[in-house]
Formats: structure tokens, sequence, C-alpha cells
């Protein structure tokens, strides 16, 4: 569903990403795991089409996102780590909006956007302007609009960020229902406990490359060692931290 092929990008001197391939299946819930400055913003924005790789191709579900990017975006779904949102619009206006970026089917928009709304009890502030909205209801106002369009590919970067653990439960399980409903789903975060809870398969990336990926079991046997956690596994890969 998700293809990186031999992505390179350069920013002057610096090599943020080198020639970077990854593979994420169908179904999938897929985690990307690096320490800050390793690529992985960059690798993420050029998914997205919002950096172009100096060389290499991504396609979504066989959509090139350089040669096609409205093809692939139609079947995509973006959080960023920093989200801007419209203060001065209530929350349902600004689903409203986003159904009709993406010609959403009106009764397909208000039956979803009232699902993902009650799943996140924003129902009953649905009127209310989001400015009035602390970070965390923000945050599960732009997962709605991303869950309600039914993508086939979701790409996520730090979501729990102001979630409170109630919060991070239900976005657990909503990416869980969606993986058995055939999304894809890269999933982006420090928080490594999470990713090791729920990703199948994870890649860690540092210094623009891959420094290992595959399930648990594939990043313990890249380690050598069966009782080394995954927080254990990436400080070894990432910083050389023997614990």
């Amino acid at each position: 569903m998700i293809e990186i092929q031999n992505c390179t990008k350069k920013y002057g001197e610096l090599v943020a990403v080198n020639n970077l391939s990854l593979k994420i299946n169908e179904s999938a819930i897929f985690g990307l795991l690096g320490p800050n400055g390793a690529g992985k913003s960059t690798t993420i924005k050029m998914m997205v089409g919002l950096l172009k790789p100096d060389s290499g191709s991504i396609k979504m579900g066989g959509y090139d996102i350089s040669k096609d990017p409205i093809g692939a975006k139609k079947i995509l779904a973006y959080i960023p780590e920093k989200s801007y949102i419209f203060d001065k619009l209530t929350a349902w206006e600004y689903l409203t909006f986003i159904s009709g970026l993406y010609k959403l089917d009106e009764n397909v928009f208000k039956n979803n956007a009232k699902e993902y709304l009650n799943i996140f009890g924003l129902y009953k502030w649905k009127d209310e302007l989001v400015g009035n909205f602390s970070h965390g209801m923000k945050q599960k106002l732009l997962l709605t609009s991303s869950f309600m369009r039914k993508p086939k590919v979701i790409i996520l970067d730090e979501p729990h960020n102001g979630l409170d653990p109630k919060g991070v439960r239900l976005l657990k399980d909503i990416l869980f229902k969606l993986r058995s409903e055939g999304v894809t789903i890269l999933l982006s975060t420090h928080i490594i406990a999470i990713a090791e809870e729920i990703c199948d398969k994870i890649a860690i990336i540092n210094k623009g490359t891959i420094a290992a990926q595959g399930s648990n079991n594939d990043l313990k046997d890249h380690a050598k060692s069966d009782d080394k956690t995954l927080e254990d596994i990436f400080l070894q890969l990432t910083s050389g931290y023997e614990s």
C-alpha cells in the first residue's frame, strides 16, 4: 500500500534522508521511530507531498505522490505533529469545510462526523468555536476530520499529543478497528511503549537511513537478545547505549 523506493533528500550539504526504502502492506499499523534529527519528519513530509525527494519515488496505493498528488491525497489522511486549525469556525463548520475539500457525500459526511464526534466525546461541543477548545479537544477534532473520510492510508505524527489516558486508549481502539477494515496506518511517535504495543512492524531510522525494521521479534533477533525491550533496542541502534 505504501512504497518508498530509494528516496534521498538533501538540505544543502546535509543529507536528511539517504537512499531510504520502505514497503508497508495493507491492513497494518507500521511504526516509524527515530531520535530527533534522524530524518523522520522529512520522510513523512515527502510521503504526504509537502516535500519532493531529490531522487527516488513514493507511492500510496499505486499513486505516485509526485506524479499524481491528487490521486494519492484522495486516499490519504495526515495528522502532523503540529497542526493548525481555524479557531473562528465551530467544530461542525470545520468538519464541513474538510468534507467540502474532499467532496464527501453529504449523508456520508454527516453520519461519519457524528459517529467520531460521539466517540471522542465532542458532539455536544459541535457548535462551539474551535478557539475555545483545549489542546486535547482540538487533537480529537483533527482526528475526527481524518477518520470521517474513511481513507485507505493514514499517517499520524505524534497523534497522542494533548490526549489524556482515555483519549489515548480510544485512539488505540480506533486504530485497531481501522486496521481490521483494511486501512494502512503509519505511526510516528516518541512513545516507544505505544509503538511496541500496537505496531505490527517497526522501522527505526537513524541518520537518514533504516537502522533496523521488522516485527518486535525481528528487532530482538537483530539485537541478538530475547530479553531486550524495544526501548533498549532503539537506544542501542541510535545512540550506542547498551543496557
